[in-house]
């Protein structure tokens, strides 16, 4: 892996570990969804971690001068879901990240970055929490990877400028982590009469001020560092099978 890929790498890192932090953020909050949600929510991820776990292990044996790339993804994912901006409801909002590293890498092992990101987060950061990590990993490292995921390999296969679709990935998989989130809270407290449309509605109102144009800077923001890493990087994106598409 070249110099300029590992000084991003070290860059990550170091900011990640300076930049100021807040206690309040969009991950669902430690204590604040009911016991049996937070149980629900991590089995349902289970699975996922599992396939997760197997796919990075066949990816590193397959080529290892991927592991800084892994790196670097889940460095990006750290750094841009750590910085937080002011919310109207008076909590805070940010991006993911994730959608990049679902594109390099695939969504299944950006379920095991989110992991580790979300864990370190709720740790060092008061970034969301333990007993909401199975809720917040499913939104953030699960769902909006996956779209990510989707919306690029779609888009390829529709000849779609490369630029264009690493930006509709990437912004839209962001934009939808958050109405997953606004679903999980919508099921755990359910409206009036019960109704979980309308506190789904509620939810993604409140977040979708905030998020919507937070997701377009994280896909400008993602397709220039796509495009570093392809310029820096190509031999490893083409073993990834990520390269194949048009300019």
């Amino acid at each position: 892996m070249n110099k300029p890929i590992r000084k991003i790498a070290v860059a990550g890192l170091l900011i990640m570990l300076l930049v100021p932090q807040s206690v309040y953020a969009m991950h669902i909050a430690e204590g604040f969804l009911p016991p049996q949600w937070c149980l629900l929510w991590y089995i349902v991820d289970i699975p996922f971690i599992i396939w997760g776990i197997r796919s990075i292990k066949k990816q590193v044996v397959l080529n290892s001068k991927i592991k800084i790339l892994l790196g670097v993804a889940g460095g990006f994912t750290f750094l841009l879901s750590a910085l937080k901006l002011p919310s109207v409801t008076g909590s805070c909002s940010h991006m993911t990240g994730t959608g990049l590293g679902a594109i390099l890498f695939g969504p299944a092992t950006m379920s095991v970055l989110g992991l580790v990101v979300l864990l370190f987060q709720a740790l060092l950061l008061a970034h969301g929490g333990i007993t909401t990590l199975g809720a917040n990993v499913c939104s953030m490292g699960i769902c909006g990877p996956f779209l990510s995921w989707g919306i690029y390999r779609l888009f390829t296969k529709l000849k779609v400028n490369r630029s264009v679709t690493v930006f509709l990935a990437t912004a839209l998989g962001s934009l939808f982590t958050y109405c997953v989130t606004a679903f999980q809270l919508a099921v755990a407290f359910p409206g009036a009469n019960g109704s979980i449309l309308v506190s789904f509605i509620k939810f993604i109102s409140v977040f979708g001020i905030t998020q919507l144009p937070l997701s377009v800077v994280e896909g400008f923001i993602s397709v220039m560092v796509f495009n570093f890493i392809q310029s820096h990087n190509a031999e490893e994106l083409t073993a990834l099978h990520v390269s194949k598409q048009p300019e």
